[in-house]
């Protein structure tokens, strides 16, 4: 996997990922080129003018990363519009497709407990992107320093900072989009430059999100599930056992208007496969233990360890395991059952 280290204003940390990622940008855009057009019958000129809809939110609310991705375009000498697709596709097709994945958090001896702090997630999505994603890291003067694995192109996804503040993403299928809001893959990022879980909860409810999926925020103190939709934001606590659980569905009720489809019905079966696995481990789990629960098969191919039964079907494309006390992660790409590569994030 591609390792990129990004450093300076925000222009130049688009222009380093842009450039040092170009081939698998072109790629990215090429992918989704496709997609939009056989999923959503959208063709590409199309789609960069629903993604222009959301500049005005982004100019008012996170100046900067509007400039980071225009230094992403320049480096990869692709158009602006085209990497703002990228970067707000979940709220152009609001429910058209969906990546999935089956995660979960899990604060060892509760809040307030000295124990590790786990974030987790399989991420599943079809398995000729698997070759665009990238380890990005991002060093900025006075923000949070970033560890993530994201698509090429893409400046929000699934990892921490040097705070050991961390995030997963789980899509889910509810029309809706509120281009007022912050985009999905944007409020990662905005998860993902804050100190603690309370203050990235606090960004997510006063800024909202502009269309509908699941946040598992959590920092050295444990985690909440954070599941937004186009006009709300609603909370998910930890169990009993500072543990939260969730897949590709609402798990708690939102307001009038807001219909979750369940696009994938296997989302039903995982996370509560999820839950009787970790039910079996001991108080205190190991990150192999940790690990092994994303291995799981029971329900192929839609199970946690997804496989792809036929064409145009998701697959695993990368596993990570995040220890956030400890600031660190392991990373296996591809299914964790095939492992296609591991490696290690951490800031020491």
């Amino acid at each position: 996997m591609l390792h990129i280290t990004a450093t300076g204003t925000p222009h130049e940390i688009g222009h380093t990922h842009g450039s040092l990622a170009s081939t698998h940008i072109h790629r990215t855009i090429a992918f989704y080129k496709s997609k939009f057009l056989s999923d959503c019958t959208l063709p590409w000129p199309e789609v960069q003018t629903l993604a222009s809809k959301s500049v005005p939110t982004l100019k008012q609310r996170c100046p900067a990363l509007l400039e980071e991705l225009k230094g992403v375009a320049e480096g990869a000498n692709v158009k602006f519009e085209e990497i703002l697709a990228l970067n707000v596709r979940t709220e152009i097709v609001f429910g058209c497709f969906g990546d999935g994945c089956t995660a979960l958090s899990w604060k060892v001896g509760g809040e307030g407990g000295d124990g590790e702090s786990w974030l987790a997630q399989n991420w599943d999505w079809q398995p000729q992107q698997g070759e665009n994603l990238i380890q990005l890291t991002v060093l900025q003067e006075g923000k949070r320093g970033i560890k993530m694995i994201t698509e090429a192109g893409l400046i929000g996804k699934i990892g921490f900072n040097d705070r050991g503040v961390g995030v997963c993403l789980n899509a889910v299928k509810a029309k809706g989009v509120g281009w007022e809001r912050l985009p999905v893959h944007l409020a990662l990022r905005l998860v993902l430059e804050s100190q603690s879980k309370d203050e990235a909860l606090r960004k997510l409810k006063d800024i909202g999100v502009a269309a509908a999926c699941h946040m598992l925020v959590a920092d050295a103190t444990g985690g909440v599930g954070v599941e937004c939709s186009h006009v709300d934001v609603k909370v998910l606590e930890p169990d009993a056992k500072g543990r939260v659980f969730h897949s590709n569905h609402f798990l708690v009720p939102h307001e009038d208007g807001v219909d979750d489809t369940v696009f994938w019905q296997d989302s039903l079966t995982r996370v509560e496969r999820i839950r009787e696995l970790a039910d079996v481990l001991d108080e205190k789990p190991t990150r192999e233990e940790v690990e092994d629960v994303f291995r799981d098969e029971q329900g192929l191919p839609g199970a946690i360890c997804r496989a792809v039964k036929e064409e145009g079907a998701s697959e695993t494309l990368f596993s990570i395991v995040m220890e956030l006390k400890g600031r660190k992660a392991s990373v296996i790409v591809g299914r964790p059952t095939e492992p296609k590569e591991k490696l290690d994030m951490s800031f020491d």
